[in-house]
């Protein structure tokens, strides 16, 4: 094991948006760099949701992959895999689901949660419950010595590392405890104000065209107490800028500022500036992933020298385990 050793997934729901960027490709593009990392689509997770519609799943790992490249994640660097095609992800969950007592998974802060959120779906299932099971194998399978995590994402690591703890008390010292790596993940609102979601239907998203990012700034909810041109704003308030401030140099975000509060632009042509530098800031990538998208076979190849690399680390892991279980 290698105290540099990165484990971090996604789970494949098709074209990411800007929310999936800030929250967890800009940090990989920076981790690639200083450790060794391995990253997966988690296709098996969606299944704990997505277990009535398939259909999808397989498109919308290609569709995220081919994003995850057009960014700058580099097969080069970093090991990209498909999380069903390493089949000791489930074989070492199998094996913690008889040391896991259900009641680490029931106090899961995200369990009832998510039972809320998704009322419409069936989520009294094994597989659901499980998850964290699952996760945990994904990490220590490959003796990841860091997983980056935000903060409120460090409940789901205390399970993993409970779970590594008492493997290690009932057969012996195998896996680490993988240890967190905080990182700081800006909170991205949607056109509506709410969380950028694709559920929610108000998504930006990464490889759309220009006119269509342009679109949906324009229809971004901005100052609700500003109901006039005449009167002045307050961008705090504004959730266009809330989002766009992110893509405008400090200069330019200082004189929309003094403008907006002295009335001296209205939200339309505010907006208009946004959408400008929000489309050149994308340009680069969405060019280079149309280059990618004429190679159509190109992410097939490196999911499959990603998957044999990540499957001959986990099968070295999983003679570990059998010997220490004496099976």
């Amino acid at each position: 094991m290698s105290n540099n050793r990165i484990v971090s997934g996604m789970r494949p729901t098709g074209k990411l948006h800007l929310g999936h960027f800030h929250g967890v490709l800009a940090n990989w593009l920076e981790l690639q760099e200083n450790f060794e990392c391995f990253f997966f689509a988690a296709d098996w997770h969606s299944l704990t949701t997505e277990y009535d519609n398939t259909g999808a799943i397989r498109d919308n790992v290609a569709e995220m992959v081919l994003d995850w490249l057009a960014f700058g994640i580099d097969p080069e660097k970093s090991t990209i895999f498909v999380q069903s095609r390493v089949p000791q992800h489930a074989e070492l969950s199998l094996i913690l689901s008889m040391i896991t007592p259900v009641s680490w998974l029931e106090r899961n802060p995200t369990y009832k949660e998510m039972q809320e959120n998704l009322s419409a779906k069936d989520l009294s299932t094994f597989g659901f419950l499980g998850y964290p099971v699952l996760m945990a194998s994904d990490i220590i399978v490959y003796k990841a010595g860091r997983v980056p995590v935000g903060h409120d994402q460090l409940p789901h690591l205390e399970i993993t590392r409970e779970i590594a703890r008492r493997f290690n008390y009932l057969y012996g010292e195998v896996f680490p405890e993988p240890v967190a790596l905080l990182t700081e993940t800006p909170k991205v609102l949607g056109l509506d104000g709410r969380k950028m979601s694709k559920s929610y239907g108000n998504a930006i998203f990464l490889s759309e065209s220009g006119e269509e990012t342009r679109k949906k700034v324009m229809s971004m909810v901005t100052d609700v107490q500003r109901p006039r041109r005449a009167d002045p704003g307050e961008p705090d308030r504004c959730v266009a800028y809330s989002l766009n401030h992110m893509y405008l140099p400090e200069e330019k975000k200082a004189e929309i500022v003094t403008a907006c509060r002295g009335a001296q632009i209205g939200c339309v042509d505010c907006k208009k500036i946004q959408a400008e530098y929000l489309v050149e800031t994308l340009a680069p990538f969405r060019a280079r992933r149309e280059e990618l998208t004429a190679r159509p076979g190109l992410v097939g190849e490196i999911l499959d020298v990603g998957n044999r690399r990540a499957a001959a680390e986990a099968a070295r892991t999983m003679v570990d385990v059998m010997n220490a279980i004496k099976l």
